[in-house]
């Protein structure tokens, strides 16, 4: 009884107390002050009852408390005439209020301080640093290869705008990016798409904005509509590289025209189709990219042309030991990949290369390297007509189909098994489109199904792309089963899927199996969109995969530290133009000698091109470059066998 009395008493007290909390103000201290008095003046009385030097009358005894009573609660206590005493008191109740009243402001002023800053509300006061807007996935590549672009710097910051909270962005930042070395992490609070929020990351002082496209149906609208508010925050032509992506191709150019012309929009969607084409077409070529894109290794620089102003492109390719000569930065802006090696180099031209940091792009001359006895005539090689295999359909599909058909040979087949089948080929206007070299065969089935796959004899095929198609009975499944995103104007946004990766994944598993059955290595190119999904693949070392989410942040913030970029990778990754290749080192060399890579650069001069790299098969199951030596000192000696290649930089 006892024990319930007391469970019952807890409930009725706190009930008193929140009715006691909920009168008012006025009722609140009205009975604190009342509690007060209750603990203060028993106290006090025992404190003087108890003393054995108080006064020994009652008077003066209560006067003693009084005293008391005044010094603790700070109302003086003074002893005297009623006027006196009332004075006093209500003097001190004044000062009591003002000092409290001055106490309480400072500490709301102080608390409204601090839940400003805690919500990311005040205005970053920097200049030169890099503004990122939006939140995605993306954001994590795009913070670290920024601290590493900026490894070599003394001072830098990174200003975050989403509409999140502040702690919770800075708190998965610091899980996501494990070293920040001397940059530092800015992260703000609001919506991208109001120009006066954008005022709090300063963009009209900062190097370079990206605008990363947020997850969504709405993502590629909101980008558009982040550079619109902008260009209102930050009017007419500022400084800083503005870099955007969008998904989907059909919003490119409206993207395109709210950057303004100073702006650099990439679309995801036609990047990735090419991309995936080139690989498939050279397997190894997505490591060759990934080495360029990251700032771990070797990247595109610029250097003055210096002492080579008013010589030739050619004889720039070996004035460089530890660089690679690909190109020409006009004087106007312009951008020159692997021009002609009798080009002339003007004096306001500058050299694009690739190196190891910008201040390894030095001068020093390789030409005494080069052994004429070991450079070799190509063999003459006729292109032949491939079979292709194409597992899966999404959004990119059909621009897959579009790039195939610039660069295979005449009469190369592609097998299509996805979802929707022969619906996919009658009802998509891109997917029946007549073409000149590529015949398309469209067959229904489900890829992760191990029997659809043990019937198309998978080992026959010259090369194979898994592409990333959305699970059965989704909604996104659905619009790419009877392909009507494209007709009806529907976004479909793949990349938000999260079944995709997966089915991706079981794919990939099957297709092992069938691999190691036949005993035979596959042709395997891969589209993810997680890169911690790539790490779960059940592939062999050093296999070709291209991660969406994370290439794009790779080609974001190389622009975002060099504008000029934005012009050389548009060139390597469409098909006409100067592209990247991986050629057999057969036709430029004598195989099984040492040779110098100096060697290597000349016979690549003359047939045109430029040599950056090369690929060992031996290697190429070994990481962490499975065999990819990209930028190689010119006086490095390499004995190459028949299979080894070559990386080039030459016309598609």
């Amino acid at each position: 009884m006892a024990q319930q009395h007391t469970k019952s008493l807890r409930p009725r007290l706190r009930y008193r107390f929140d009715h006691l909390v909920a009168g008012g103000t006025a009722a609140l201290i009205g009975w604190l002050a009342l509690a007060c008095l209750a603990v203060v003046i028993p106290a006090s009385t025992v404190l003087v009852w108890a003393d054995r030097g108080a006064p020994a009358t009652l008077s003066g005894r209560l006067t003693a408390v009084w005293v008391s009573v005044g010094q603790t609660l700070k109302i003086g206590g003074a002893v005297g005439s009623p006027v006196y005493v009332l004075a006093s008191v209500t003097l001190a109740l004044v000062a009591l209020l003002f000092v409290s009243t001055l106490v309480s402001l400072i500490t709301t002023g102080i608390n409204r301080r601090i839940m400003a800053l805690r919500r990311g509300h005040s205005t970053v006061v920097e200049a030169g640093h890099t503004v990122v807007l939006g939140w995605s996935d993306q954001v994590f590549p795009v913070i670290g290869e920024l601290v590493a672009a900026n490894a070599n710097q003394r001072r830098s910051a990174i200003a975050v705008l989403a509409p999140m909270d502040k702690v919770e962005m800075e708190d998965e930042i610091s899980t996501s990016v494990a070293r920040t070395g001397t940059t530092r992490i800015i992260c703000r609070s609001g919506r991208t798409t109001d120009p006066t929020v954008l005022a709090r990351v300063s963009p009209q002082t900062a190097k370079a904005v990206l605008v990363l496209p947020p997850a969504g149906e709405t993502g590629d609208a909101h980008v558009v509509k982040t550079l619109l508010a902008l260009d209102a925050a930050v009017p007419g032509p500022g400084d800083a590289v503005v870099v955007a992506a969008v998904r989907d191709t059909r919003n490119h150019l409206t993207a395109r025209l709210a950057a303004g012309p100073g702006g650099h929009v990439l679309c995801v969607d036609d990047i990735i189709a090419r991309l995936l084409v080139q690989t498939a077409r050279q397997p190894g070529l997505s490591l060759v990219y990934q080495e360029l894109l990251d700032f771990a290794g070797d990247e595109f620089y610029t250097a003055a042309a210096g002492g080579l102003a008013g010589r030739t492109f050619g004889e720039a390719l070996l004035a460089f030991t530890t660089s690679s000569v690909v190109g020409l930065l006009r004087g106007d802006g312009g951008v020159v990949l692997n021009p002609d090696p009798g080009t002339a180099i003007a004096a306001g031209d500058r050299i694009v290369l690739i190196s190891e940091d910008d201040d390894t792009a030095v001068p020093l001359d390789a030409a005494a390297f080069v052994e004429e006895d070991a450079i070799v005539t190509a063999r003459p090689r006729t292109p032949l007509p491939e079979r292709l295999l194409l597992l899966g359909w999404n959004r990119r599909a059909p621009l897959v189909l579009e790039q195939l058909d610039q660069f295979v040979s005449p009469g190369t087949t592609l097998d299509v098994v996805a979802l929707g089948g022969e619906t996919t080929l009658h009802t998509s206007p891109e997917a029946a489109a007549v073409r000149g070299r590529l015949e398309v065969s469209f067959h229904g089935g489900d890829i992760t199904d191990p029997r659809v796959l043990a019937k198309l004899d998978v080992p026959s095929y010259d090369s194979v792309i898994v592409m990333a198609e959305p699970a059965p009975g989704t909604e996104a499944a659905t619009a790419t089963a009877t392909a009507t995103a494209t007709a009806t104007n529907t976004d479909t946004d793949t990349d938000t899927d999260t079944g995709t990766d997966d089915r991706t994944l079981v794919t990939l598993l099957h297709l092992r199996a069938i691999g190691e059955a036949s005993q035979r290595e596959l042709s395997l190119t891969t589209e993810m969109s997680d890169d911690g999904n790539r790490l779960l693949a059940p592939a062999r070392e050093g296999a070709d995969f291209i991660v969406s989410g994370r290439l794009i942040s790779l080609l974001m913030t190389q622009i975002s530290e060099s504008r000029y970029l934005a012009d050389v990778f548009e060139e390597l990754f469409r098909a006409e133009g100067n592209e990247l290749h991986l050629k057999p080192a057969s036709d430029y060399v004598r195989t099984g000698r040492e040779v110098s890579f100096a060697t290597l650069v000349e016979s690549a001069r003359r047939r045109g091109e430029c040599a950056v790299g090369y690929r060992l098969r031996a290697r190429a199951a070994t990481g962490p470059d499975f065999g990819v030596r990209l930028n190689p000192d010119k006086r490095e000696r390499v004995r190459f066998g028949e299979h080894d290649w070559l990386i080039v930089l030459a016309e598609s």
